[in-house]
């Protein structure tokens, strides 16, 4: 019977809980104007009800209610001249959210002198003042009822605010863990976004002393004039002018829930300006428990894209991965290592690494034992090439699935060794599919690109020979696996790409080199690039050609100028921009189509292609002429078998120039 009763009673407890949560919920979620009459109304009946109970404690002999008629034309002042002097002096300028310990002296301030200016009312309007007994009394229980309603609110906001910018408080190892002392020259700074995550950073810097967080600024004008930690929060249109004011020379991004084209919209306002700009990390990146929130980095790329992400589909992510025998070729690679980690977070049966450097194999095997244990791999060295290592690895580890990244992605190191080329993109796709069919693997995922469309350099007719090879044995009725392409632009950061280059060339303060000023280019996260390639290989019936939309194409001379000016520098003073002319086999722009035709699929970012091929009997014998050509290391005869197979290339051979852009 007990136990009936104390299980009982916790449940009436627990809903009385949950009610109250459901309440102050409702509250909160209320406009803020609304949520600011709440806490005047509150502060009201404060001041009101202090001063009765200090007049029950000073007369407690007599009625309550005979003293609150001798002393009604006082209690009448008390609200209203409390309130404005708490007004005046600012009690109502700071984020609840983030009210801190500085609330307790400001509140003291605030009681003290409404206590004084009561007095004053009282004599210039000829009223009865309250005993002196009667105003201490009800100073102290005034301040202690306006601190604790918004030390409690404040801890409501922390334990039912839903909001992805709720991370957990910053370590005092900020800047430790952030960057060197030399990478902050400045020490006066002003942070963009006045939310959690700008309170938190805030939170951090104040523990520095070499870092004065100046100001804030945000987009909303509901918080302008209003302060956190006593540092005032402006309208970004007063940036320019306290960056001039204040002699500030970095601004920090803390805004990492805004959606990509408002990120985009602060960076263009703040191009120009005489400041550096770094940004703390994405929402996804620091869920995924990869970062911390006080790990400011550089701003990205992707942040200057404005390139929104459609979140993946985890149905697609899981049908040929999680619990199956998932092999990745070039592994360690840039796009492998990540397909590697998306693999890993699918929980597939066993994740077998196939890489043919070995450093490159140790760093993404070190780095998924250390950050995803419980996911049985293996790691094996190979090229793929080898057609008898392949075969064994397939057959000992019953593989299921296979990405094949495999490949050299460089275009002028591929133009200046087309052989080897050759071999390892076209011949080493076309052995790794034919055992993968031989060793009945299910699904075979090729990795390929958009260089691959009306190709001008070797690099993208191998690709596109890829492609062919795998068309082709989709095709044979022979053929158990399912064989699929999908096709994609740059990624971002990748080993080698403009990104990190540009962004090395501004540090050493040299000149950034761009081969063109019209030059394009698609570019699209590794991550999504990865997940995309996922998703898209679970939809494939067997010989499409998947294209993943990418978005508008960025030019990169435009992204030159925008990495420059966001490291506070001066494009053409600071760092110059040199055109140094196209290099053999490059492209101004790059394509994803070649018939200019393709079809929508279940996900928006993925469209599917029907295109040319050969059938598996005309090919064979022209991919044994180019291998043997590539092996005798004919290089003529290699590129008149390049054009026989792939008609649409077109080999272009530019010349150099030292043109200087801006000086």
């Amino acid at each position: 019977m007990r136990e009936r009763l104390s299980v009982s009673a916790m449940l009436l407890r627990l809903f009385r809980l949950r009610f109250l949560l459901w309440l102050v919920r409702g509250v909160l979620e209320l406009p803020k104007r609304l949520r600011r009459y709440i806490l005047f109304g509150g502060d009201g009946v404060v001041f009101f009800i202090s001063a009765c109970i200090a007049l029950n404690l000073r007369f407690e002999n007599e009625p309550l209610f005979n003293q609150l008629q001798f002393y009604q034309d006082s209690l009448t002042l008390i609200v209203p001249v409390k309130f404005c002097i708490f007004y005046f002096l600012g009690m109502y300028r700071p984020l609840l959210r983030h009210t801190g310990v500085e609330v307790l002296w400001l509140a003291l301030k605030s009681v003290i002198l409404s206590e004084a200016g009561l007095v004053a009312a009282s004599l210039l309007l000829g009223v009865q003042i309250l005993p002196r007994s009667v105003q201490i009394v009800s100073a102290l229980i005034t301040w202690l009822g306006v601190v604790a309603i918004r030390f409690a609110i404040r801890r409501f906001f922390v334990l039912i605010d839903t909001s992805p910018e709720g991370y957990a408080p910053l370590t005092s190892q900020f800047r430790r863990r952030s960057q060197s002392a030399a990478e902050l020259e400045s020490h006066r700074i002003i942070i963009y976004g006045a939310g959690s995550a700008g309170f938190q950073l805030s939170q951090a810097l104040l523990r520095e002393t070499d870092y004065d967080v100046i100001a804030f600024v945000d987009d909303s004008p509901e918080i302008h004039g209003r302060s956190i930690n006593r540092i005032p929060i402006y309208s970004p249109r007063l940036i320019r002018t306290l960056i001039a004011q204040h002699q500030i020379t970095m601004v920090l991004l803390a805004v990492p829930s805004a959606r990509p084209q408002d990120k985009r919209r602060i960076l263009q306002s703040l191009k120009g300006l005489p400041v550096k700009v770094k940004t703390v990390p994405s929402v996804r990146e620091i869920v995924s428990g990869h970062v911390s929130i006080g790990q400011l980095r550089n701003v990205d790329i992707s942040d200057l894209l404005g390139r929104e992400e459609v979140l993946p589909d985890p149905s697609l992510l899981r049908v040929n991965i999680t619990d199956k025998s998932v092999l990745v070729t070039g592994a360690g690679g840039s796009i492998g290592s990540e397909l590697c980690r998306q693999i890993a977070q699918q929980n597939p049966r066993i994740l077998i690494l196939y890489e043919l450097n070995e450093f490159a194999l140790y760093s993404i095997e070190t780095e998924l034992a250390e950050t995803y244990p419980h996911v049985t791999r293996v790691a094996c060295l190979g090229s793929v090439t080898d057609a008898d290592r392949l075969s064994e690895v397939f057959e000992r580890y019953q593989v299921e699935t296979v990405y094949h990244a495999a490949a050299y992605k460089h275009v002028p190191l591929v133009e200046h060794n087309a052989a080897q080329g050759i071999i390892n993109n076209a011949y080493g796709t076309m052995v790794t599919a034919q055992t993968a069919n031989k060793c009945r693997v299910e699904t075979f995922v090729l990795i390929s690109t958009d260089k691959a469309v009306r190709p001008t350099n070797v690099m993208g007719a191998t690709k596109r020979i890829a492609e062919l090879v795998l068309q082709a044995l989709a095709a044979e009725s022979t053929t158990q696996t399912r064989f699929v392409m999908v096709r994609f632009g740059n990624v971002l950061n990748s080993n080698g790409s403009v990104v990190p280059r540009f962004r090395q060339q501004i540090a050493a303060g040299k000149p950034i080199t761009l081969t063109h000023l019209e030059m394009t280019r698609y570019f699209m996260s590794i991550p999504e690039a990865s997940r995309l390639v996922i998703q898209a290989g679970a939809m494939a019936q067997g010989g499409e050609v998947f294209l993943l939309d990418m978005g508008e194409p960025v030019r990169i001379y435009d992204l030159a100028v925008q990495m420059i000016e966001l490291s506070g520098l001066v494009p053409g003073v600071d760092i110059e921009i040199e055109i140094t002319g196209l290099r053999p086999g490059e492209k101004l722009y790059e394509e994803l189509l070649i018939e200019g035709n393709s079809m929508a699929t279940n996900h928006p970012k993925i469209f599917a292609a029907r295109e040319a091929m050969l059938a598996w009997e005309q090919l064979e014998p022209l991919l044994d002429q180019l291998f043997l050509a590539a092996y005798q290391k004919n290089v003529a005869k290699l590129r008149s078998l390049l054009k026989t197979l792939v008609p649409e290339y077109q080999p272009s051979y530019p010349k150099a120039s030292n043109e200087s852009v801006l000086h």
